[in-house]
């Protein structure tokens, strides 16, 4: 989207087509590549709508795509399968991917795990706006009661701070999986958005290849565990997975490119 494409947006998703000293000075914003949807405040996915308060990685289309393909595995699986699911949000970011599961789905308990705890307002505003009912939304976020049955938010280096007996049917994921040494990332985006969250280390597989590990501890018996890669790193993910004794199937996104991989034990 260019400049011009992005003030109007702004304009009107923001200010709802008046101008103002803000837009003006949020279009300063946008001039020095800041992100539209960080000045926004908020990004839609999946029917939601993701507040960004503390800078999460903010929710791409390709992630989107995938999250898509979740919600119809598990609406078979409802079908099925003993309810509710449970399932977890791992590297939650700002939730939406677990938002978005838990607004189509009224069958599934969402955990969410993010490391950031600068993150945990935002993902439990995101609860509250998307999920909340009205009464709900008449709270103040800290004094909100949320449903310790329904949705739980950790602040977790991955697994670690999970109760050690959660057995989880969806393990969902998006990653830090970039290679920071390959410079493949446009400038704006590395220079607002989370590194923590974006960079994975040496060729981008380090929390990649924690997370296939230590997943087993955590997947049902029949649980799947999805997460989005870089097409380059499809080869290694799955070496990694047999390794650690999983079927591993990969998918193109809407884009034909190889993005996401379905992990399961054998």
């Amino acid at each position: 989207m260019d400049i011009t494409k992005e003030t109007t947006w702004l304009l009107k998703e923001k200010y709802n087509g008046k101008k103002c000293e803000a837009f003006f000075a949020d279009c300063e914003r946008l001039a020095k590549g800041e992100p539209l949807a960080y000045v926004i405040g908020h990004t839609p996915f999946l029917g939601t709508t993701i507040w960004l308060d503390s800078h999460p990685l903010i929710p791409r289309p390709e992630t989107e795509f995938w999250v898509e393909k979740v919600i119809g595995a598990l609406t078979k699986t409802t079908t099925t399968a003993r309810l509710p699911l449970h399932i977890l949000d791992l590297c939650a970011g700002s939730g939406a991917i677990g938002i978005a599961i838990a607004k189509a789905l009224s069958d599934v308990y969402v955990d969410f795990a993010e490391i950031d705890p600068a993150h945990t307002f935002t993902i439990k505003k995101n609860i509250l706006v998307n999920l909340g009912s009205m009464d709900d939304r008449c709270c103040a976020i800290e004094d909100l009661p949320y449903k310790a049955d329904h949705y739980q938010v950790f602040t977790s280096d991955l697994f670690a701070a999970l109760p050690t007996d959660m057995r989880y049917e969806f393990i969902v994921c998006n990653p830090p999986y970039i290679d920071k040494m390959a410079h493949t990332v446009e400038e704006s985006v590395v220079e607002y958005e989370p590194h923590q969250a974006l960079f994975g280390g040496k060729n981008g597989l380090e929390i990649i290849v924690r997370i296939i590990e230590e997943a087993k501890t955590k997947l049902a018996t029949t649980g799947q565990l999805w997460l989005e890669h870089e097409p380059f790193q499809t080869e290694a993910i799955a070496q990694w997975a047999i390794q650690y004794g999983y079927s591993v199937t990969t998918f193109p996104d809407q884009y034909n490119t190889l993005r996401y991989s379905v992990l399961m034990l054998k």
